[in-house]
């Protein structure tokens, strides 16, 4: 495969200023002037619900409005949910920037779209490494040429959804056709998914007919119809069963036009998704017992809903808060619609959740919008010997932004205190591109994007990119990461702004000294240094050698060129350099000193 040295390419006032046409009329059932229904619950401006009974060419129309001000609105302000009660419908979706889709049925089949879902690139020129922040869920998509597109970089999560064809993850041409990473989880394909140009890919409880292609690291979880194991060659990571994870809450409405939150139930050793065999497990939330938040919503009121045990349902926009949202009631469900974004004013954190049980976090983006927030979410306070392991508390599609958009910074984005946490899918990004303004190596401080201190920590699906130092650091024992992604800061400017204890750079996942049981499966770090400098990092991975530390398919990739540094180890002291100019490396495993290139 064919990769650029620059996989991002700097957008400077990449934000859209503008006006949805129609946007008087972009309330819950009323689609349009031309195609009233009946109005239920208001979810806001930026929800828009529709009915079969709207007609299929006004709902085209709305859907294709909210694209022309989405497609290349990156850094943008607006926020759409694209909602769709139970029926059929002949439509095609084009999903840009901050644009969540989502059926509003029981089961992904309540919700037919005769016709595609895409995420395409021809925005930028058919490179897809930036189509980020957007998601699709809860649906059954009939493809009428039999071929769904879902090319898509980091944070775009597909989840629950049915695909009756075939998927294919890479941009249709012209253009270099690149993507870079994604999640799909309990989902099914019916026919063959094509990875084509994908770098990297986690697909989790998933089910499907058949799976081609591959690059640098694709990883299955719980997967029925994966490929077989076969790292490095080709680069596939199959673990048969997902050992423990519960799937995101999702948003439903019955015939009467009343709506609930189902929060699906924990299941162990599993494979396949939580649909195909019948309703999943898990109960309902009637949205009564919710606050429903909009953009100007203060800390101070959303606090008080939850201190009065109200759960929170996030509407599209952006949330200034100038203090964190304070989680203290076990079952509490903060669920985001729309890419729903909350910004740090005043240094603060964002979300706080005590070390307590059975919450949900679910479809957030955390932005750093001033300087000096010590961490943007914490689950628990401190360590803790409280067993969670019943009913644990899960983050899910839950991404953290530190520049690009506005200028801030943050020492942690998401640190995880409590023990037994899942994490089912988060990206955490230090911007290397941006508004002006917005980017530069004391513009958008960051330390680290994931710290753990509790133990029995698991992992779905980790992103992390750009950070400072050490870009996950696992202080907590008996963690587990089942797929890693990272790129080193590109922006270093000097190697001695990047070095410490005599160590050049910091390795981009730490497990501490003291660990003495920790696990990862499918893992892949990748450096480039843009200002042409010739910095070099030691090691991508560090970990104690003790037995019980187990690395299981990992790999480097250099996309420097001649003279730009490079990665000089894979793991500890072990595995060749990638370095001065493209090159990748892949060992099979590491344990106690002993490496499996």
């Amino acid at each position: 495969m064919s990769v650029t040295p620059s996989r991002r390419t700097v957008l400077r006032g990449a934000a859209v200023a503008a006006t949805l046409p129609l946007a008087g009329a972009l309330s819950t059932g009323a689609a349009s002037a031309a195609a009233p229904a009946c109005r239920t619950t208001d979810l806001g401006a930026n929800v828009l619900v529709f009915d079969p009974s709207m007609g299929d060419a006004a709902i085209q129309a709305q859907v294709d409005a909210v694209f022309n001000v989405q497609q290349s609105n990156q850094f943008g302000t607006e926020r759409y949910a694209l909602a769709f009660k139970p029926g059929t419908y002949n439509v095609d979706i084009n999903v840009g920037f901050y644009t969540h889709v989502l059926g509003l049925g029981d089961s992904p089949d309540d919700v037919v779209i005769n016709g595609h879902v895409t995420v395409d690139a021809q925005w930028l020129g058919g490179n897809g490494t930036q189509n980020f922040w957007r998601s699709a869920e809860n649906l059954c998509i009939v493809p009428p040429d039999g071929l769904e597109r879902w090319a898509v970089s980091q944070a775009a999560p597909m989840r629950r959804t049915h695909v009756k064809g075939n998927m294919t993850l890479w941009p249709s041409p012209p253009g270099n056709r690149w993507s870079s990473g994604g999640f799909l989880a309990d989902s099914m394909v019916d026919g063959q998914v094509e990875s084509g140009s994908q770098q990297q890919w986690l697909s989790r409880n998933d089910t499907f007919g058949s799976w081609t292609g591959s690059n640098w690291n694709m990883v299955f979880v719980g997967v029925q119809g994966a490929p077989a194991q076969s790292f490095p060659t080709p680069p596939m990571t199959t673990v048969d069963h997902t050992p423990a994870v519960r799937e995101k809450p999702f948003l439903t409405v019955d015939r009467h036009g009343s709506y609930q939150v189902f929060v699906p139930a924990l299941r162990r050793n599993s494979t396949g998704t939580t649909w195909a065999s019948g309703q999943a497990a898990g109960h309902s939330i009637p949205l009564s017992r919710f606050h429903v938040a909009r953009p100007g919503d203060s800390a101070a009121t959303l606090n008080r809903a939850l201190s009065q045990g109200q759960h929170l349902l996030l509407t599209p926009g952006i949330y200034q808060l100038s203090s964190a949202l304070q989680v203290s009631r076990p079952g509490t469900v903060v669920l985001g619609l729309g890419l729903a974004t909350l910004q740090a004013t005043h240094g603060n954190s964002l979300i706080e959740v005590d070390d307590i049980g059975d919450v949900s976090i679910a479809g957030v983006l955390l932005e750093a919008a001033s300087a000096g927030s010590r961490v943007l979410l914490r689950v628990g306070d401190g360590r803790s010997r409280k067993n969670h392991s019943a009913q644990p508390t899960a983050l899910f599609d839950v991404f953290a932004r530190i520049g690009g958009a506005v200028p801030g910074g943050a020492s942690v984005s998401i640190q995880i205190d409590s023990n037994d946490v899942i994490v089912d899918h988060i990206w955490a990004w230090r911007a290397d591109h941006g508004n002006d303004g917005s980017v530069g190596w004391s513009v958008n401080p960051a330390d680290t994007g994931f710290l753990v201190n509790g133990d029995r920590v698991t992992a779905y699906g980790l992103f992390v990119e750009h950070y400072q130092k050490y870009e996950v650091l696992w202080n907590g024992n008996h963690g587990r990461t089942y797929f890693f992604q990272n790129e080193h800061p590109y922006d270093v400017p000097t190697q001695t702004a990047w070095t410490h204890d005599g160590t050049n750079g910091y390795a981009a996942y730490k497990v501490a000294d003291s660990v003495t049981d920790h696990l990862a499966w499918g893992l892949g770090s990748y450096c480039f240094f843009n200002l042409e400098a010739d910095i070099y990092t030691d090691r991508a991975y560090e970990v104690p050698d003790t037995p019980g530390v187990v690395f299981t398919d990992l790999m480097t990739v250099c996309l420097n060129g001649a003279g730009g540094g490079g990665i000089l180890h894979c793991i500890n002291n072990s595995g060749n350099p990638v370095q001065n100019g493209f090159g990748t490396y892949s060992m099979k495993g590491y344990s106690n000193s002993v490496a499996s290139a």
